[in-house]
């Protein structure tokens, strides 16, 4: 994986000192972390925490206030279009053209990021995924599980360098959740950097390598999810990763 001028990219996404104020309310305050090839990074946090608002800065959809953000190798203030098309972000409630079709959707995906020969990967997605039967439907007509797998599968349909997906299970059904995570392994496998934002630690700790906490903007923890479980041990069992979780906010509130 090479980023400017063929330099070799050890870090797919990178965030120095991030700070986002919205008025007089710090959403993110001093927040720095990277993302490397074939890391799965978990977001976790209350709800407040910043984490939407950390993905957003990241795909270039708000400014930070202040801070340097990377993807791939490209500033996100100075080179938005490059670092844009490394990455790919499905939200938490996909805005999609209602009325376009599924199939439409990735049409546009692809030829806005000018991938080329995609019908034959747009369809296998598709059919991935259990929603080539509503190709020609309208994204007005589907449900919200369909909705969130028409978004994934336009993610995918570009091979991003990093991919950012907040709360990716809303709507799936089991066949759907299954391929969700299979995909992400996959992924992962083949060099990209994930970070994944849930409620659900359960995901998180089946899923994911690496852990974030977030509190009020602040990182409250960033390492491997097996040294997150460590903290909470207490050296007798290993923890699950929720009472990591309440273990490791439970002490910033009250440190």
């Amino acid at each position: 994986m090479a980023g400017r001028a063929g330099i070799p990219v050890i870090r797919v996404i990178h965030v120095d000192d991030l700070r986002k104020n919205y008025r007089d309310v710090a959403a993110v305050r001093g927040l720095s972390f990277d993302v490397p090839p074939g890391q799965i990074l978990g977001l976790v946090g209350p709800n407040g925490a910043g984490k939407t608002t950390t993905m957003r800065v990241i795909a270039g959809i708000i400014p930070p206030s202040s801070g340097v953000i990377e993807v791939a190798g490209h500033d996100v203030g100075k080179a938005p279009l490059q670092a844009k098309r490394a990455l790919a972000y499905v939200p938490d409630d996909p805005a999609l053209f209602g009325s376009l079709t599924v199939q439409e959707h990735l049409v546009l995906a692809a030829r806005a990021y000018e991938v080329a020969d995609y019908r034959p990967r747009a369809e296998a997605l598709l059919r991935r995924f259990q929603i080539y039967d509503k190709r020609d439907t309208l994204a007005q007509e589907l449900s919200r599980g369909g909705r969130q797998k028409t978004a994934i599968c336009a993610a995918y349909i570009q091979k991003a360098q990093a991919f950012l997906f907040d709360e990716p299970l809303t709507g799936l059904d089991p066949h759907g959740i299954r391929t969700m995570k299979e995909s992400i392994r996959e992924g992962a496998a083949a060099g990209a950097a994930f970070v994944i934002s849930s409620h659900l630690l359960s995901l998180i700790e089946d899923l994911c390598t690496h852990l974030l906490v977030l509190n009020k903007g602040q990182a409250l923890f960033m390492g491997r999810v097996a040294d997150a479980r460590a903290l909470a041990s207490g050296g007798e069992r290993a923890a699950t990763l929720e009472e990591s979780f309440f273990h490791i906010v439970r002490d910033a509130v009250e440190s």
